[in-house]
């Protein structure tokens, strides 16, 4: 058995090859190209033996897996940040870390991620394009509202981007280069407008088919957009055997720093997909003034203050939507409050 350690940059993928003593069999590196994998697959063939390998999380560690497994390969996404607990470096170099990463591989110490199938993969491009276009469209009416903040217009529609506000837009009179920003914006908002129905289509389309999207859509402050994405973030909701492993994995929890005594809790780790924290606060929104949240809801804002409570009781609101929701995707049952027949959510 042969144990390789590979390490990703834009252009480059450095290796080490380790046999079963600890001892280097080759090293070097490989363009991070379907061509270049193969080479690289072909170049290690030649010693007969099966290979696993160790790459660390980043933009273009799937396609290296994919491509490697194709040729036989057993190969371990690890995560980064665990990767650098087990071996923190006083010097680091490309080498060194995919040094380390084959060492790791042999050990049988790799802090392997989950990997999606590529149906969960499609799942998550879409709802996560979908977040970008929205985005983009966001940013656009903001820039309109700034120009026409500059000189000094008012704005005495509610949306100035429906058909009051467009015809209050089409009479506007600006100088040069605002008048035209104005207009291209306007243009560019309307394409955007339209290629975000084409993919809220395409997600309400498959995701008739999901079976936790109608579980989901019970949830209150969750619509089929959110829901879908939420869905696709998941994944598997088996491979949370409790409620807190599925809010550690959102990134909604503190960070915690134990030193003898001392218990003191920090902001939170944000780690997972941020696309899946995003939701569930989005959700928050409409969740507060449901009759299963809202009094402890207030009450975390009232004691907390004006500054820090809002933001507090937010949070605090998300990690009970994920709690409530792991119960109802585990068990199969729609939402239901702590107070119903069959109960939930606690």
């Amino acid at each position: 058995m042969l144990y390789a350690g590979l390490d990703l940059s834009r252009k480059r993928l450095e290796f080490r090859l380790l046999d079963q003593e600890g001892a280097t069999v080759e090293a070097g590196a490989a363009p991070p190209d379907a061509d270049g994998l193969r080479g690289l697959a072909e170049r290690v063939r030649r010693y007969g033996q099966p290979v696993e390998a160790a790459i660390e999380s980043m933009t273009g560690a799937r396609f290296v897996h994919d491509q490697l497994e194709l040729h036989g390969w057993q190969v371990e996404i690890a995560d980064a940040a665990r990767v650098k607990g087990f071996a923190p470096l006083a010097c680091k170099t490309d080498r060194i870390d995919a040094w380390v990463l084959a060492e790791l591989s042999r050990l049988e110490l790799v802090p392997a991620i989950w990997l999606p199938d590529p149906q969960v993969r499609a799942a998550r491009e879409r709802a996560r394009f979908r977040l970008h276009l929205a985005r983009q469209r966001a940013g656009l009416k903001q820039r309109v509202h700034a120009i026409l903040m500059t000189h000094g217009t008012p704005c005495p529609v509610s949306d100035l981007f429906g058909r009051r506000g467009r015809e209050l837009l089409a009479r506007l009179e600006l100088p040069e280069p605002w008048q035209t920003s104005v207009a291209t914006s306007l243009r560019l908002l309307d394409q955007l407008e339209a290629e975000i129905a084409d993919s809220e289509s395409e997600l309400q389309r498959l995701g008739a088919d999901h079976p936790y999207l109608p579980l989901l859509l019970s949830v209150p402050g969750i619509g089929w957009v959110l829901g879908y994405t939420i869905a696709a973030e998941i994944g598997e909701i088996s491979r949370f055997p409790s409620p807190p492993k599925l809010v550690s994995y959102s990134g909604l929890c503190p960070r915690v720093y134990q030193s003898g005594d001392r218990d003191r809790r920090g902001p939170l780790t944000k780690t997972g997909p941020k696309y899946l924290r995003w939701a569930l606060v989005e959700a928050t929104t409409h969740a507060c003034k449901h009759p299963a949240y809202r009094d402890r809801y207030q009450r975390t804002k009232q004691r907390l203050g004006k500054q820090r409570g809002p933001k507090v009781a937010q949070i605090e609101l998300a990690r009970d939507l994920a709690t409530a929701i792991w119960h109802m995707l585990t068990r199969n049952q729609p939402f239901a409050p702590a107070s119903a027949p069959a109960p939930l959510a606690a």
